[in-house]
């Protein structure tokens, strides 16, 4: 029962996030232990990692474009204070298509929400 109320609860606010709020990021980050979408840059040999080139904060969430071999990639994760140029990796995440911030007025084609750096 005690797993039930964690699951609902998880539930109710992922869905809360998705109907109230869009601004930051609407989903919870997927566990480490899911699966990557095909195309992701983990499974391409490239992991979430590479050199901070970019960053900002909104709604409780740090975003962060990360370039890996010329390729760069957008993550999401829990606010984080973060250094420009640093090289880190973050912990896998689930890959959103055409994702909206309201607070950032921004539209990335492709983002990550990851739950954060390793």
């Amino acid at each position: 029962m005690n797993q039930f109320n964690v699951v609902l609860a998880v539930g109710v606010a992922a869905l809360v996030g998705v109907s109230g709020c869009k601004s930051a990021k609407q989903e919870v980050p997927a566990p480490a232990s899911q699966s990557q979408p095909a195309g992701n840059p983990a499974q391409a040999g490239n992991p979430l990692s590479g050199k901070i080139v970019e960053t900002m904060d909104s709604g409780g969430y740090t975003y962060v474009c990360l370039e890996n071999s010329g390729m760069k990639t957008w993550v999401a994760m829990p606010l984080t204070k973060i250094t420009l140029g640093k090289e880190v990796t973050c912990q896998p995440g689930m890959e959103m298509k055409n994702f909206t911030s309201k607070t950032l007025n921004r539209t990335f084609p492709s983002i990550y929400f990851s739950g954060g750096i390793r």
